[in-house]
């Protein structure tokens, strides 16, 4: 028998009747607003982060593999945990997970704003990964039980996707500002008022949301998904910040497969025994969840890659000031935004793969544009690239995130949202993993240093810039030249790297996703319910196992 499911406009829908879902009343809508603002916080805290390095690599001083754990230690953490906190809230209530996590996140921002070392900042951005783990997907989750019809859900997710966009964009100004007028760590103090707001008011207008008949938590399921991600996700960041494989990428990516097939086998354990498992591997059997998941991926790839880069060229090559540099990458963060709000629209009349293989591309010319990136090129070169990632992000993102939600049952809601982040930070680590090692690695390698120079120059370029201000001019304009130019060296081989990259997961996931398509409409399904999974799902979802309260 069928349960019936209420969703925050108040309406309820029996699963078993028609295939019309209710409308979505005043409050899902404000609902959908108060899920925007901790995406909105995270994607800011992301693209401020890559402004500050300047101003927190001469205020701490780290090497360069200290520097590349400041910004990838939080999607690690993440990453790890994600598939955790997403099954977690379908069992104990989304809206109760989310509000730990926003709780938690504010308060461990502000130790992060006061970090007094390098070390200290690592430790505070993991622990903000444990918290920002329980925010994303409880917000995605929730939305699948606040929007219930797909075409209103699908606008929700675009919105949900612009607020992610609006905050990369508002990043850098934010970052600008604040830099200009205080210390590193205001970045992060900024997050505090408006996670202190949301505890407030949340519970006045989200609905609670969870499964009604959860089953014990799979606790050897989830030490084992730990040391699944961990270790791999860790194997990226050790072979980025070592410009290679050594033997602790080695052991790390050996704790990780081991682990997932241990993880493998106690799921397939569980199921004969008619348990509920951590995860339902069955949903990576679905080709349009999988390949969406990889798109996800691959566009936060192409965004973390870019904002590696882009603060540094535009600062320490260039010269400009944070503001100046945030405002000169507004324009492509902007056109994230209109390609999200717009996908929602184009959807209607273009395939999922059509749009996601458009979107992969504009990525992959952008980071093609990167690559004539030279100390004296027009900043307009670097803006014409953040324009077109920026616009395939938008494109791809909002259509991606909507298939992995309708490609997975609704009590599996938390779980397919938590797939969908994990893709999202595997993707950033990715990013700032590849790209930034890769262009670490050729600075390193390519910066000539004046004798006495101290070995932090050699580092990172901000290292260079910094000790460059004690030195006399002459010697100190031979250290900025050199300098410079090994950064820029770095980051047109980092752009080759990762255009190839993308152009891998353009063909991979374009075509996958245009198989599954075909195999749906051979079955005899709509155009719609092809890019739903592969069986197809109706505009209001069935079977439901999962309850929203007021």
């Amino acid at each position: 028998m069928s349960r019936p499911e209420v969703g925050a406009g108040g309406a309820a829908m029996d699963r078993g009747g028609p295939d019309v879902a209710p409308r979505p009343g005043p409050r899902a809508w404000l609902a959908l607003a108060v899920l925007a603002i901790p995406t909105l916080l995270v994607s800011i805290d992301n693209t401020v982060l890559g402004v500050a390095l300047p101003e927190l690599s001469a205020a701490l001083r780290p090497d360069a593999a200290t520097l590349l754990w400041v910004v990838d230690v939080y999607p690690l953490v993440l990453a790890g945990l994600l598939v955790t906190m997403g099954t977690l809230g379908d069992r104990i209530g989304r809206r109760r997970l989310l509000m730990v996590g926003v709780a938690g996140f504010g308060a461990v921002s502000l130790l992060a704003a006061f970090a007094t070392s390098a070390a200290q900042l690592v430790a505070a951005r993991a622990l903000l990964g444990v918290f920002g783990a329980m925010l994303m997907p409880s917000t995605l989750a929730l939305l699948r039980s606040v929007f219930l019809d797909r075409t209103h859900r699908r606008l929700a997710l675009a919105i949900w996707a612009t607020g992610f966009a609006a905050g990369a964009a508002l990043g850098p100004i934010v970052g600008g500002l604040l830099l200009e007028h205080f210390w590193w760590g205001s970045i992060f103090v900024m997050s505090v008022p408006p996670m202190a707001l949301l505890l407030v008011v949340a519970p006045l207008v989200v609905p609670e949301s969870r499964e009604t008949e959860p089953g014990r938590l799979d606790l050897v399921g989830v030490v084992l998904s730990l040391l699944t991600m961990g270790p791999l996700v860790l194997a990226l960041e050790l072979a980025g910040s070592a410009g290679g494989v050594t033997p602790a990428v080695v052991a790390s990516v050996l704790v990780g497969v081991g682990s997932g097939a241990a993880f493998v086998a106690h799921y397939r354990r569980r199921v004969r025994r008619g348990l509920d498992p951590l995860i339902d591997l069955e949903l990576f059997a679905r080709p349009v969840l999988r390949h969406s998941a990889l798109a996800n991926a691959t566009t936060m790839f192409g965004l973390t890659g870019l904002l590696f880069f882009s603060a540094q060229y535009l600062q320490l090559v260039v010269g400009y000031s944070p503001l100046q540099a945030g405002l000169l990458l507004l324009p492509g963060f902007v056109v994230t935004v209109v390609a999200g709000l717009a996908a929602a629209r184009l959807a209607r009349r273009f395939a999922l793969h059509q749009l996601v293989a458009t979107g992969l591309a504009l990525v992959l010319t952008g980071y093609v544009v990167c690559l004539f990136l030279q100390v004296d090129s027009a900043v307009v070169l670097l803006m014409t690239a953040a324009v077109l990632i920026g616009a395939g992000i938008g494109l791809s993102e909002t259509v991606t995130n909507d298939a992995i939600l309708a490609a997975a049952p609704p009590e599996k809601a938390g779980a397919a949202a938590a797939v969908s982040e994990t893709a999202y930070e595997v993707g950033a680590v990715l990013g700032t993993a590849l790209v930034g090692g890769v262009l670490s690695a050729v600075y390193r390698a390519g910066v000539v240093l004046p004798v006495g120079t101290p070995s932090s120059a050699g580092e990172t370029l901000g290292g260079a810039a910094d000790v460059a201000a004690t030195m006399p001019a002459d010697t100190a304009a031979a250290l900025l030249a050199s300098a410079r130019e090994a950064f820029v060296h770095g980051v047109d081989v980092a752009s080759g790297v990762a255009a190839v990259a993308v152009a891998v997961v353009l063909v991979t996931a374009g075509l996958g996703l245009r198989r599954a398509h075909r195999d749906v409409l051979a079955a005899g399904a709509s155009a719609v319910d092809a890019d739903a999974g592969p069986r197809g799902r109706p505009a209001a979802d069935r079977s439901s196992r999962s309850v929203s309260t007021g």
